[in-house]
């Protein structure tokens, strides 16, 4: 996987970097087939908005969250990020091969 950070009107200091590449790690533990991930770190007077795209095998999931920490931000960005990528991956498999088999003991 690889992992691209940027800031906007703010400086990426490495125990952020840090932080958003632990975070990110978890979305390999429900999807394997993660290639890509560009996050963006941005500062808006009191606003502190973090927003990544991911490129999963079949489609891209963005997700942004915005909060007042930017370390608050980067946890609701991984938690929605989750969220959308179970929901991807159930999408992907193919769930009517059970509708068959329930049928045939019926």
């Amino acid at each position: 996987m690889q992992l691209n950070v940027s800031g906007h009107h703010v400086e990426v200091t490495d125990s952020l970097r840090n932080y958003v590449e632990t975070k990110v790690e978890k979305l390999e533990r429900h999807f394997d087939i993660v290639s890509d991930v560009h996050c963006i770190l941005t500062v808006e007077k009191l606003r502190h908005k973090a927003e990544a795209k991911v490129l999963v095998n079949g489609g891209t999931i963005y997700a942004d969250a915005t909060e007042e920490d930017m370390y608050a931000a980067i946890d609701g960005l991984v938690d929605k990020l989750e969220r959308r990528v179970r929901k991807h991956k159930e999408k992907l498999v193919d769930h009517h091969a059970r509708d068959t088999q329930k049928r045939k003991f019926v």
